[in-house]
C-alpha cells in the first residue's frame, strides 16, 4: 500500500478509527461472497468473498470501481491523460457540487494527481475506498482552492470518495499505468 504524502493534507488517524469502528456498525453480515476469488469482491462479513483475483489491471480496476458506484460525471470510459506532467481534479464539481470531474482517468507513473476544491456542494474529502493501491484520507472542508496532491509513482488504482456524500454517487478513480 502506497502512503499519500502531506501538503495540507491530514492523514486522519482518528477519523480513519472512527471509521472503522462505525464499519462493523452497518449490514447484517449476509451475501453469499461467491467463495472462489474470482467473483466480483461481494462478501458477507467474516471475510469470505471474490475480490478480483489480480486478474485485472489498473484501468479496469478503475474503470470497474466507478461504473459500479455510478459516479456522478462518469460517461463510460475513463480519460486519457497519460504523457501530463500534472492533473488536477476538481473536487465538488457538476451542477450540484457533488461530483469529482473527471471522475475517471488514466495517468502515466510521475504524474503529479492534483485534488482541488471547488467550494461548491459543502465540505468534502477525498479518502481511499478497499482495493485501492494508495491509502489516504484528506481533511473535510469547504474551503475553496483547498488542494491535496501525490505524484503517483507505481502502476495501480487509486480508488477514492467522499465519505459525507457516497449516497450521492461523489466517486473517482485514477489509473496509473506505466507508458
Amino acid at each position: 500500500m502506497k502512503e499519500f504524502s502531506r501538503r495540507r493534507f491530514v492523514i486522519g488517524t482518528a477519523a480513519t478509527a472512527a471509521t472503522g469502528a462505525l464499519a462493523g456498525c452497518s449490514g447484517n453480515g449476509g451475501g453469499n461472497g461467491n467463495g472462489n476469488g474470482s467473483g466480483n469482491g461481494n462478501g458477507d462479513m467474516d471475510g469470505n468473498g471474490g475480490g478480483n483475483g489480480g486478474a485485472e489491471g489498473p484501468e479496469a480496476r478503475a474503470e470497474a470501481f466507478v461504473s459500479d458506484n455510478d459516479a456522478n460525471q462518469y460517461e463510460n470510459s475513463l480519460e486519457d491523460m497519460t504523457g501530463q506532467d500534472e492533473v488536477v481534479i476538481e473536487t465538488g464539481a457538476g451542477d450540484n457540487g457533488f461530483s469529482f470531474s473527471p471522475s475517471g482517468v488514466v495517468v502515466s507513473t510521475g504524474t503529479n494527481v492534483v485534488w482541488e476544491w471547488t467550494g461548491e456542494g459543502g465540505a468534502h474529502n477525498v479518502v481511499s475506498e478497499d482495493g485501492s493501491d494508495y491509502e489516504f484520507e484528506s481533511e473535510l472542508t469547504g474551503e475553496a482552492g483547498y488542494t491535496i496532491e501525490q505524484t503517483v509513482d507505481e502502476a495501480g488504482a487509486v480508488l477514492y470518495v467522499c465519505i459525507p456524500h457516497r449516497a450521492q454517487g461523489m466517486y473517482g478513480a485514477v489509473a496509473v499505468v506505466d507508458e
